[in-house]
């Protein structure tokens, strides 16, 4: 008797796809409408699902690979992302840099190694310097909090040999124009992306150079899993695959497919984008035109101020939902955009005339102990799955991961993801609901000063 996963529910994302709205126009894919035979299906066109489909494409010679996306390429999570891809350690879940030294290194290592798997990919399909540009991040401080915060992150950067220098209240007025921070700790190791224009592009150059065995396709959501003797029967809206091996990027959607069920958090994070800045509103601003900030509380606000073929724009992200739904109403995002537009004001009073253009929602997934959602969850079916909020370098690496261990590649990245425990399974549904959402009030209030 064959195996059957029935899809529970299909993404819902709240709205627009900013990032993709303020690049020009991007290749659009077919829907699938007939059934295929392929040898390989990645699903979901993500961080993970693309880097999966580069690497397989890298590492098998003849094999037909297929890509199927819910929606529309960078119009989900990966195209609402921030864009920070983070080489240094960075524990979303606590705040806190807890693991050993040896650890530690591993994992910068392994980070490393997916800023330099996104750098080579921006390089081999020509992609804009904006799309990924090695050119650092800073920890923002505007209370002692804050201030301590950064010092300790500094002694554990000095214990592991890693370059940092600290900012002065005038050297971050000098880069932002803002007089609103104490200080900052600059970290030049992190790769800034604009998210949409990089996955974007990166679905592109694989199509374009792999299209004699590379297909994607849009609007073709995965409904259905069927296995049925060597093979899985992959159906959609209006057509069906017949695959040898099959790897899921669709994050926290994981659960959606049956795997990992009541074992992931699914959080919701909000952001607003001003309109382009004019001439005379960047002359009255000042500071630098490139720069992204995240804040010494995870629950604080995260800044990015960018420039290029989408005009110069300010983008702020905050405020936090625990919906294991894993959707939520689109006046969420009208709601917290009126703290972001508050947010913006106490950073740039002297903006007073500048406008959101764009209010959207994200998608994240964490599990308890910060672990990810990785591996052969049923024959010849892997997950590359719960980047715990860190999704471009998680993201990446769980996709090149899954790629390697379904192609029986025992890399450094299939090694360190197959070694951690499984997801924690979470207290009952009214427990969990009840305390998550009082962990997030409660951090978000100690944040208070940071948003």
């Amino acid at each position: 008797m064959s195996k059957v996963h029935l899809v529970k529910r299909l993404p819902k994302d709240p709205g627009p796809p900013a990032w993709r709205s303020i690049i020009p126009d991007q290749p659009r894919y077919p829907k699938l409408e007939n059934q295929i035979i392929t040898d390989w299906l990645v699903i979901g066109a993500g961080f993970a699902g693309l880097s999966a489909s580069r690497r397989l494409c890298q590492i098998t010679n003849d094999e037909k690979i297929t890509l199927i996306e819910a929606s529309e390429v960078a119009a989900g999570p990966a195209g609402r992302n921030s864009g920070f891809m983070i080489d240094l350690p960075h524990e979303l879940g606590t705040g806190t840099y807890k693991d050993t030294i040896e650890r530690d290194k591993l994992h910068i290592k392994l980070n490393r190694y997916a800023i330099d798997f996104a750098q080579d990919s921006a390089k081999e399909y020509s992609m804009p310097d904006e799309a990924a540009e090695l050119s650092g991040r800073i920890n923002g401080v505007v209370n002692d909090n804050g201030e301590k915060h950064n010092l300790e992150f500094a002694r554990h950067l000095d214990n592991l040999g890693e370059k940092y220098q600290h900012l002065t209240s005038g050297d971050m007025k000098d880069i932002t124009g803002s007089t609103f921070y104490k200080g900052g700790l600059f970290l030049p190791g992190c790769l800034m992306i604009q998210p949409a224009l990089y996955i974007s592009k990166l679905a592109a150059g694989i199509f374009l150079k792999f299209k004699n065995r590379f297909k994607i396709y849009e609007h073709s959501p995965a409904i259905k899993l069927e296995k049925n003797g060597d093979s899985w029967i992959v159906t959609t809206p209006q057509g069906s695959i017949i695959t040898k091996k099959i790897i899921m990027g669709v994050n926290g959607h994981v659960e959606s497919f049956g795997f990992f069920e009541k074992r992931l958090m699914h959080v919701f994070t909000y952001a607003s984008m001003t309109k382009k800045l004019t001439t005379k509103q960047q002359k009255i601003l000042g500071g630098k035109p490139s720069w992204g900030i995240i804040p010494s509380n995870p629950m604080g606000s995260t800044l990015r101020r960018i420039t290029g073929i989408s005009g110069d724009r300010i983008l702020i992200r905050n405020r936090w939902t625990f919906n294991p739904s894993i959707e939520v109403p689109d006046s969420n995002v009208e709601k917290f955009g009126k703290d972001q537009d508050l947010s913006f004001r106490k950073r740039f009073p002297m903006l007073n005339d500048v406008e959101m253009e764009y209010r959207w929602g994200g998608r994240l997934c964490l599990s308890l102990n910060s672990v990810p959602a990785f591996g052969e969850v049923e024959k010849n079916l892997y997950s590359a799955c719960c980047q715990n909020g860190i999704g471009a370098a998680k993201g990446t690496l769980a996709g090149i991961g899954a790629a390697e261990l379904a192609s029986n590649i025992q890399s450094v990245i299939v090694k360190d993801m197959q070694s951690y425990e499984q997801p924690k399974k979470l207290p009952p549904k009214p427990i969990s609901i009840i305390g998550a959402n009082a962990i997030i009030s409660w951090r978000e209030m100690m944040a208070k000063d940071e948003l």
